[in-house]
């Protein structure tokens, strides 16, 4: 598995590479060396996980012959690779979305203290409710680890 990461890897670097030499070269054209680059970057990252999720689990040793049903899917892969992406998704995607949300509302904040400097208190609540968002998904994130 670790050895189709480190194939898959300059898959996704040398094209990034060569778009931020092309992108430095040509500014007009720079939403569209990004938007090729993000293109390129989703397809490099779906040929990893295509490769490491087909490849054969590793195991330190042979399971014994008393094993239950459970530990042989856990130790087989197959139940917590579902789980784990799920974790991975929901970890992203809320920091994501955490990320867009402190950027708005910290702007807002910031212009509504530069006006009203006792607007301290209530627009930190705000800006720390929209880090939050970040905090559940990284409550999810542990209890689908959990889980695997």
């Amino acid at each position: 598995m670790i050895a189709a990461w480190l194939l898959g890897l300059p898959v996704v670097v040398v094209p990034v590479a060569v778009l931020a030499r092309l992108a430095a070269r040509q500014r007009q054209r720079g939403a569209l060396v990004l938007a090729v680059a993000g293109g390129l970057i989703l397809a490099g990252a779906t040929i990893l996980l295509v490769l490491s999720l087909s490849g054969e689990p590793a195991s330190a040793a042979s399971l014994s012959a008393g094993a239950t049903a459970a530990h042989a899917a856990v130790a087989g892969g197959g139940g917590n690779s579902a789980a784990l992406i799920g974790a991975a998704v929901a970890v992203a995607g809320s920091t994501i979305g955490a990320g867009i949300a402190v950027a708005y509302t910290g702007a807002a904040a910031l212009a509504a203290m530069s006006e009203r400097p006792e607007l301290f208190g209530r627009a930190m609540v705000v800006v720390g409710l929209a880090e939050g968002i970040a905090i559940y998904g990284l409550i999810i994130g542990i209890i689908l680890v959990g889980k695997a």
